[in-house]
């Protein structure tokens, strides 16, 4: 694509500030066929997989790709619904209501899109069309709570992709993390303390986040260290202890080592030491996903039952809750400070 690449603006339209939420992505359709083009583009980003180029190009295509879809599609098709992927959708509802909560807190006019690192909509297409709608100032804001190299730092890549084909760019700003935000741990709790008391509460929280590499964090990643702050300001807000409110990683994939503990063999060892009852929580996760609601809410679940325990009960993500919207709006308002199109300090979410 040259350069020049022209995306339709009209440099008479008055400019507009944007603000563009990215999550991970998702299949068109629980499907093998679906996921096999997801899984290649998800897998072969340099940034998830840090092995030579060469060698991992021959592992991915050569034996995951020919494997993988199958099996993932069958754990997609678990909790597909009908309105489609529960991330999709759970974004969209999140996108629309930040959209209502930002037209009656922001002091000016902002737009809300809502983009796809991997899939549809793409960060591409996203830009380019905020841009043919006069956004001149943008605002991303990746839905990953803690900041990893192969979450928002790939997120940052697609954005420098972008930007460096547009003949004009728009002044950009991003928003790393949120991990500690002070509205964000107040949502976390208040969901928690929600669910406990329509569901009673069990012996012990997990809060369950995805996993890396223990080698990505040794080069220098500050994703296990925000993981803790995250559960450190929980632990703070809640009022209980390192024994009441644990802490493990799921999702590892291959032989090497990840960061522990492991969430599988955490909920079986709870399970054995005479746990019955045990609530999770993912607050890596803005979204419900693949990860929350088969992973942990059904996989692990089994797992905890299968080493003696009575009931493995997952809290649901923040999702479009009214305490998640004005959390993220309190954020977009933070980091657009000083933007011509509106004094920030007039009114507060």
């Amino acid at each position: 694509m040259p350069r020049s690449h022209y995306t339709g603006q009209s440099h008479d339209q008055p400019a507009q500030a944007g603000v563009l939420l990215v999550n991970l992505g998702t299949p068109e359709a629980p499907t093998a066929r679906a996921l096999r083009p997801y899984l290649s583009e998800f897998l072969g980003d340099p940034r998830v997989i840090e092995y030579p180029r060469w060698l991992w190009w021959l592992i991915l295509h050569g034996v995951i790709l020919r494997l993988r879809p199958a099996r993932s599609a069958h754990a997609y098709a678990r909790i597909w619904t009908p309105q489609g992927s529960p991330l999709r959708v759970g974004s969209e509802q999140l996108a629309d209501g930040l959209q209502r909560k930002l037209a009656i807190v922001a002091p000016g006019p902002i737009r809300v899109a809502l983009a796809m690192r991997y899939g549809r909509p793409s960060v591409r297409e996203q830009i380019e069309q905020l841009q043919r709608e006069g956004v001149r100032r943008l605002l991303v804001l990746p839905l990953y709570p803690q900041y990893s190299a192969t979450s928002t730092g790939s997120v940052i890549d697609a954005l420098a992709d972008t930007l460096k084909q547009m003949r004009w760019p728009p002044e950009l700003r991003i928003v790393n993390d949120y991990h500690d935000d002070d509205g964000h741990i107040e949502a976390l709790a208040l969901s928690i303390e929600r669910w406990w008391a329509q569901h009673g509460r069990g012996d012990k929280l997990l809060l369950s986040f995805h996993g890396i590499p223990q080698r990505y964090v040794d080069a220098g990643d500050p994703y296990f260290r925000q993981c803790q702050a995250t559960a450190q300001g929980l632990r703070a807000r809640l009022g209980l202890d390192a024994a009441q409110l644990l802490v493990s990683f799921q999702s590892r994939v291959g032989r090497e080592l990840w960061l522990q503990p492991y969430t599988d063999m955490t909920v079986k060892q709870l399970a054995a030491e005479g746990v019955r009852r045990l609530d999770v929580a993912c607050p890596g996760f803005a979204v419900d996903c693949l990860e929350t609601l088969e992973e942990i809410a059904m996989q692990n679940r089994d797992f905890f039952t299968a080493a003696g325990g009575a009931e493995l009960r997952y809290i649901p993500a923040l999702n479009d809750s009214a305490e998640q919207i004005a959390s993220l709006a309190a954020l977009v308002l933070r980091h657009t400070r000083g933007w011509p199109e509106w004094d920030v300090d007039a009114k507060h979410p």
